[in-house]
């Protein structure tokens, strides 16, 4: 049995989410870069040029990307031979993610009541936590500062085996359609098919924290992957809404088993920005 310090999961999601929020990713900023080569839009061009220097002056300042700095959204895949001593694992999750946001000067965004009082927690505090127990005596932590600019243009449906992959890719198109420039385009769109209710959402969205270069592993899906972003690019919405042939840098599917009464799909649309990352202890 490997013991590990929560504190030092605290610490890791500490320095986790402070440079999520001020530093793109590298592969976030090529896709940028090739979608600015590439756009038609003389207007599309010059928002591209400014995200990509917006980006350059928060990682030189050690600034938030954008002034929603997300709710903290962390999935912790725990080796079944790791023990977690100094403390409960939960209270450090939010001590790191309560550092991150005080100490990192980023904007605190939860509220605790969510229909009558919204109060803010003055800290982004409580963090949405999810636990998934593997072989093993390691820990990886993923994280993603979500902001709610994309995710409430997300969507679920349950739908029929009989809608089959045309009805998918007619449902996701759609939802982003709807969202136009709401969710802050070009945006990243992750893609859960399968598992029930609960699950379809939650595949979506660890289908956000995938390389954008990383097509999925099953040619099939990744077709679909592939067919999704060239018909949503063809939606016109383009860079922040002003039209242009980049809506969306990529288009994530995950899957998962499910009942053969249904086929639930999530969509779950992040913004240009697609903060996150993962440690390993």
């Amino acid at each position: 049995m490997r013991e590990i310090d929560v504190a030092r999961v605290a610490g890791a999601l500490k320095e986790l989410f402070v440079d999520m929020n001020v530093q793109i990713l590298p592969d976030v900023k090529e896709a940028l870069d090739q979608a600015k080569a590439e756009e038609k839009s003389e207007l599309g061009r010059a928002v591209l040029e400014d995200l990509i220097r917006n980006a350059s002056i928060a990682s030189r300042e050690r600034i938030p990307l954008c002034q929603d700095c997300g709710l903290a959204v962390i999935f912790l895949e725990v080796g079944q031979e790791v023990a977690f001593v100094g403390g409960s694992l939960k209270a450090a999750v939010n001590e790191g993610v309560r550092q991150a946001y005080g100490e990192g000067y980023l904007r605190k965004s939860v509220v605790t009541d969510p229909l009558f009082d919204r109060n803010n927690s003055g800290d982004n505090t409580p963090a949405i936590v999810h636990v998934d127990i593997v072989p093993g005596d390691g820990v990886r932590i993923a994280a993603t500062a979500k902001g709610m600019g994309s995710e409430n243009m997300s969507a679920l449906a349950m739908m029929k085996a009989a809608d089959g992959p045309e009805g998918v890719v007619d449902f996701v198109v759609e939802t982003v359609r709807r969202g136009g420039s709401n969710p802050c385009p070009p945006i990243v769109v992750g893609v859960g098919i399968g598992g029930n209710f609960e699950t379809a959402p939650l595949l979506a969205k660890k289908a956000l924290l995938r390389p954008l270069e990383s097509p999925h592993g099953d040619e099939r899906y990744g077709q679909l992957e592939r067919e999704m972003l060239a018909r949503i690019n063809a939606l016109g919405i383009g860079p922040a809404g002003y039209g242009g042939t980049t809506t969306a840098l990529a288009v994530h599917i995950e899957t998962a088993p499910t009942h053969i009464a249904g086929m639930p799909v999530a969509v779950n649309i992040c913004c240009h920005a697609c903060r996150h990352g993962e440690v390993r202890l």
